[in-house]
């Protein structure tokens, strides 16, 4: 009976986690990224297309899956309510995926319970959960795939799940062919399932592209490559990297180039990782992979410049990994050392967090999301035109049709790019003449100021300044410790 009730500890944190991150909901900290989604999600509720713009199909979302999982909450819970179950249903899928990931890694019911609650409060697992991106599916996709495939040898899960996660993100190949490498050299044969699901994948994700959007990979990768791709020396790509490397591959952002703290995270990670292998248990080989994955990912991203917080998160979980079952199992001052990490690390970075989120909320859902909302009801005409960046909070809020200046959710914008990369934003004004501008420039100053001063009059400044008060005197040092957000001007076409 004590057994049974002991095996059960880790379903009571899998719950414990979720209720605690629920706190986290009221920050209304959401990624501007989600709002793309949504939209092109509320877009296909709305005219029948994976779009942005009405009835113009484009890949306007890095994943396809989320975007028809985000469908069929908006047509359950409608496009008023579905938000928070949504959420909560990341948060869900992202715990139960720790739950898999510490049956392959620890035995003792109370190691795993506190596994998964520690894990679950850190940041990159707290952004996860409540930031609206699909990498709380993602995450669940990918450690059933290690659970029920390579742990249990369930040939469904082998074939199905690459399929899955390919169609989450294109990315994942790195991911699919890290774990292919390691089963292979640990051993020494070929999964011919997981071939085929891997291949099956890849094929049935790019031909979905090719069939419906023309193009192989999403749109998303090909608008940012465009207008982010630089051409650098050997030496330039090195600093870049050093420059990155700090506040990308750590949990921890610090002003300036440098970081201390992950410079000794990293080591401990990699301490306690040779700790582990060196004991020969059946789990080194899930142990190979979740670390040479996070090494790889985080390396080639960095490398590739791709300075976006969300593509780490993922990576910076796994590194952690072996760090929480060296302080778990300890045999002597276990308690000694699960409270040196906790009051030296788990907490801070929670109270970080927490800081971070509430400030963050507040330039995002209080500040940006009021623009939009501002639109929505000065503009009937959802049919006009604005040229922003990015392309999140406000045409969500606004309901406009949108060109972003990357080209996310507008193609025609990256004609222009091509064209004139130097000159593109103007160039776009003159042919396209959108409505509204929204930009963190004074348009009436620089070489151009003459055009915008004959087309265009300022119809609102948004400034950040405005929105950091609170009737509670705590958050209102808090949004002012952490300001948050961009100062606007909004400018409406006046011919």
């Amino acid at each position: 009976m004590a057994e049974t009730q002991n095996s059960r500890f880790p379903i009571y944190a899998v719950i414990a986690t979720v209720v605690f991150k629920l706190l986290f909901l009221l920050t209304h900290y959401i990624q501007e990224d989600a709002f793309i989604t949504w939209r092109v999600a509320q877009n296909l509720l709305d005219y029948g297309v994976i779009g942005f713009n009405g009835d113009t199909k484009i890949s306007a979302s890095t994943t396809h899956l989320y975007v028809f999982v985000s469908y069929i909450f908006n047509l359950v819970f409608g496009k008023e309510n579905f938000i928070e179950p949504l959420l909560i249903f990341n948060s869900i899928l992202f715990t139960i995926g720790t739950l898999f990931l510490s049956h392959m890694v620890l035995k003792n019911p109370w190691h795993k319970a506190l596994f998964i609650f520690l894990i679950g409060i850190l940041p990159p697992s707290i952004k996860i959960s409540i930031l609206g991106m699909e990498y709380g599916i993602l995450f669940f996709l990918e450690m059933a795939l290690l659970y029920y495939g390579f742990n249990k040898g369930k040939k469904w899960a082998l074939t199905l799940l690459p399929v899955l996660i390919m169609f989450t993100r294109i990315d994942t190949v790195i991911f699919l062919g890290i774990v292919f490498f390691v089963d292979l050299f640990w051993n020494k044969k070929i999964r011919w399932n997981y071939i085929f699901g891997g291949i099956l994948g890849i094929l049935s994700t790019f031909a979905f592209n090719w069939f419906y959007f023309g193009e192989v990979v999403n749109n998303t990768i090909t608008a940012k490559k465009l207008l982010y791709e630089q051409q650098f020396t050997l030496g330039q790509h090195i600093n870049y990297f050093m420059v990155s490397f700090g506040n990308f591959w750590g949990m921890l952002k610090v002003p300036g180039d440098f970081n201390p703290i992950t410079i000794i995270v990293l080591i401990f990670e990699l301490l306690c990782f040779i700790y582990l292998i060196r004991q020969r248990e059946k789990r080194n080989y899930f142990l190979w992979m979740i670390f040479l994955f996070g090494w790889v990912k985080q390396m080639a991203f960095i490398s590739q410049k791709s300075l976006f917080d969300w593509y780490y998160w993922v990576p910076q979980i796994l590194l952690f990994v072996p760090v929480l079952i060296f302080v778990l199992e300890q045999k002597e001052r276990r308690n000694l050392w699960l409270s040196l990490l906790i009051v030296f690390y788990i907490t801070p970075m929670l109270a970080f967090q927490t800081i971070h989120s509430i400030a963050t909320g507040n330039g995002e859902w209080n500040y940006r999301r009021t623009i939009g909302v501002f639109l929505n009801k000065y503009e009937k005409d959802k049919n006009q035109w604005i040229l922003l960046e990015p392309a999140g909070y406000v045409p969500y809020f606004s309901g406009l049709k949108t060109i972003d200046e990357v080209g996310l959710v507008d193609k025609q914008i990256q004609e222009e790019i091509k064209k004139d990369k130097t000159n593109y934003w103007i160039n776009t004004v003159k042919t396209r003449k959108p409505k509204y501008l929204l930009s963190y420039q004074n348009l009436y100053e620089g070489k151009d100021a003459e055009y915008y001063q004959i087309h265009y009059r300022v119809l609102k400044e948004f400034r950040v300044k405005d929105h950091l008060k609170s009737n509670h005197k705590i958050l209102e040092k808090i949004y002012n410790l952490k300001p948050s957000g961009t100062d606007y001007n909004l400018y409406i076409r006046v011919d």
